[in-house]
């Protein structure tokens, strides 16, 4: 057939006609279908309603955000569907029972104004007369990016009518944050023209009582920029205000909005991440920086530089390097408490947390404080003279197998949770715990308290996890996770389910899953998790070694972890499933389409598939920075030979594996047609497909916990139906 992409020559085009009458009609046939065929069985109601049980239970971590005297938690389980929004107080959450204080109720809100309201989030006002009175409650209808915020009272728990002077953003993508009590920085791609990946394109500061039109601009973007943002720094004797231009996905400006009025635009890489707090400006750098000819040093791709921000402004580039990458080591987080900043580094994927107290004085230090791992090439050049050393202290390691996480409780309480952190550890087989660590003023701990342990939801006896590493065809080492049953005989007969995402520099670390552990573990599956290139295991050089025109690789590192877990005789390709979604989506689809033999089975889930018309649908746009654009002649030449479409079309007799695809109606960030057309046409071909699309949920493909689970069963389903097992004691097949 001819090769599908542009309007004159794809056949199923319609499809992405979202809520088109024949574009739904043949999603509800496709559904009727799935559940015919796949759902209505006892297997599948028992997985279903186990998945929702773990997701539904009350004994899970109640996960908070402290602000002011409450911690804060949105919350869903079998009671509140769609979730509630409530607060309690730090000495009641150290409780087995806390008392939690309801603010807002999504299901009663729902079921009044006949919508199906999703919680994107809040954020309260912390300053002022009206401080911890007020916040910004953001919902979506049914998930979608695009969503409103709404003043809400926290004292009244109503929300601020626009008759009585409250802020209401309408529907868009966008967000709104606090000045003061009366002021908000607002941004809304519904404000004029949005950005081409359909963004907001204008940043204005709203006073309060006032039609947002008459609101000024602070900074408008071109229409090829990405996303233009603006917030306030509030942190006392430090307050600034800020405006974020993205210019692609991996490139923006950071520039400040100065009292007089006046927009200064930090000096910094295009490529880098960047942030001021109090007196320090962090440098998060993707490529390297050559500061030699302005007397600082060469900083290599994947640093972190701390400069004094005032002495930075006044021209100098002498910093510190409070991190320099290694082979096996990445950044993955820097977290400032109110006096100390904590890093979270990876070493072969596996972490590590470290404490830099900044030197009292405020003045730019020496780069031989750096990381002790800085690579000896770069030691040399990390030498220039300056003020007193950034001190430094371990924190915690990982397990061996597994992921600890970090972040600030509160970094504006006066008191000494100013200094605290949360910490949570989690393994494959080990439910998540909640740590309150109180760091003293030299970063040293003061105190740990063990907060919350989440329940365990499948019996881990048995099972053990590992580590591993494949070579890819070039001969680069990727690792990958395996968790499988102690003493499995290695006969090439276990189903095996391969997880994997490759992309947008995004780590993928061991973590408890009750679901996958009562669906796929304990009944005695493998699971194998694999950091492929595109992620961000190893850096941005990790993630970089697969862009655009090197997509390849990150295809051939997954293909080879697929032919290691053969080779190794932990399965077969007739055992093996692949899942993905989004960009995971992708990444299966090229596995059905290049390595059809590798595997038994194939779930894709919410994903880009046609990467001829992908920059022309939704957020789409965005991303050209990670697969190319193929509107440049050069590019479509690469892009064809990873589009999952176009690949189908191409060979239309090449046998293929079962495939299920799902996604949601109401993903307005991947649009849905992705899925339809290439399911569309696999039919065509006479292909085992499942298809099931989801009305509600967004690009998470739920909107709430029984839609979830519904999903879920799906997948796990059509797996276990396709690979041979695993079998749950007392039920067939």
């Amino acid at each position: 057939m001819t090769q599908p992409g542009h309007e004159h020559d794809d056949p199923y085009l319609w499809l992405e006609d979202v809520e088109g009458e024949a574009a739904l009609a043949w999603v509800r046939e496709r559904n009727a279908e799935a559940e015919t065929s796949l759902a209505a069985t006892a297997e599948f109601a028992r997985t279903e309603r186990d998945v929702l049980e773990v997701l539904d239970s009350t004994d899970r971590i109640p996960v908070v955000a402290k602000a002011g005297e409450h911690l804060y938690n949105f919350w869903r389980d079998a009671e509140h569907e769609r979730g509630v929004w409530r607060r309690t107080t730090l000495d009641s959450y150290r409780t087995a029972e806390p008392d939690w204080d309801v603010l807002l109720d999504l299901d009663a809100l729902s079921a009044a104004e006949g919508v199906d309201w999703v919680w994107h989030g809040a954020s309260i006002l912390r300053t002022g007369p009206l401080a911890y009175t007020r916040a910004l409650v953001d919902i979506s209808r049914g998930g979608s990016d695009a969503d409103v915020t709404r003043e809400f009272d926290l004292t009244a728990r109503t929300f601020v009518t626009v008759e009585d002077g409250g802020f209401h953003r309408t529907e868009a993508k966008g967000g709104a944050s606090w000045i003061d009590g009366d002021t908000l920085f607002v941004q809304t791609a519904d404000d004029g023209e949005p950005t081409s990946s359909g963004y907001p394109r204008r940043a204005r500061r709203w006073s309060r009582g006032q039609a947002l039109a008459d609101a000024p601009i602070v900074f408008e973007g071109a229409a090829e920029d990405l996303y233009i943002s603006a917030h306030h720094d509030r942190t006392p004797g430090f307050e600034r205000d800020w405006v974020s231009r993205a210019l692609t996905f991996y490139t923006n400006e950071l520039l400040e909005l100065r009292p007089d009025g006046r927009l200064e635009r930090l000096d910094v890489p295009d490529s880098a991440e960047a942030g001021v707090h109090r007196s320090w400006l962090l440098v998060e750098l993707r490529e390297e920086w050559d500061l030699r000819e302005a007397g600082g040093v060469r900083h290599p791709g994947g640093s972190l530089v701390a400069f004094d921000y005032e002495a930075f402004r006044a021209g100098s580039r002498i910093g510190t390097t409070l991190f320099a990458p290694t082979p096996t080591t990445a950044l993955v987080g820097a977290s400032w408490t109110r006096s100390h900043l904590v890093l979270n580094v990876l070493d072969d994927v596996k972490n590590r947390l470290e404490v830099l107290t900044p030197p009292a004085t405020g003045q730019p230090t020496t780069a031989a404080t750096g990381h002790p791992t800085t690579p000896a090439d770069h030691a040399p050049e990390a030498t220039p003279s300056a003020g007193a050393a950034w001190r430094r202290r371990a924190l915690r390691a990982a397990p061996a197998i597994g992921t600890v996480a970090v972040g600030a409780v509160d970094r504006d309480d006066p008191g000494p949770l100013g200094d605290a952190v949360w910490l949570t550890a989690t393994d494959y087989l080990t439910p998540s715990t909640l740590s309150l660590v109180v760091l003293d003023g030299e970063g040293g701990v003061e105190r740990t308290e063990d907060l919350k342990a989440a329940p365990a939801f499948f019996d881990p006896g048995g099972l053990e996890s590992e580590q591993h590493f494949a070579t890819s065809a070039d001969g680069t080492r990727v690792p990958y996770f395996l968790v499988r049953p102690t003493g499995l005989p290695l006969d090439g007969t276990a189903p095996t389910l391969l997880y994997a995402y490759g992309g947008f520099e995004i780590s993928l670390t061991p973590g408890y899953s009750g679901a996958l552990g009562r669906a796929w573990l304990e009944p005695g599956g493998v699971y194998a998790v694999a950091n492929i290139r595109g992620g961000g295991e190893y850096g941005p050089g990790w993630h970089q070694a697969a862009l655009k025109a090197n997509r390849h690789r990150a295809y051939e590192d997954l293909a080879a972890v697929a032919r290691d877990l053969v080779a190794t005789r932990i399965t077969s390709p007739a055992h093996l499933g692949v899942q993905g979604g989004s960009n995971g989506g992708l990444l299966t689809g090229n596995m059905l389409t290049q390595y059809p033999e590798l595997f038994g089975a194939v779930v894709i889930q919410v994903p880009l598939l046609d990467m001829r018309r992908y920059h022309l649908l939704l957020a789409g746009a965005s991303w050209t920075a990670e697969y190319g654009d193929p509107d440049v002649p050069e590019e479509w030449e690469f892009l064809r030979t990873f589009s999952p479409y176009h690949l189908a079309a191409a060979q239309p007799d090449r046998p293929l594996p079962p495939v299920l695809f799902t996604t949601s109606t109401r993903d307005d960030r991947v649009h849905p047609g992705h899925a339809r057309k290439t399911a569309a046409l696999l039919l065509s071909q006479g292909k085992d497909v499942t298809y099931y699309e989801n009305i509600e949920g967004g690009h998470g493909g739920a909107a709430t916990n029984a839609q979830a689970a519904h999903m879920a069963a799906y997948a796990y389903e059509f797996l276990r139906r396709h690979l041979g097992g695993p079998e749950r004691p007392g039920t067939g097949a």
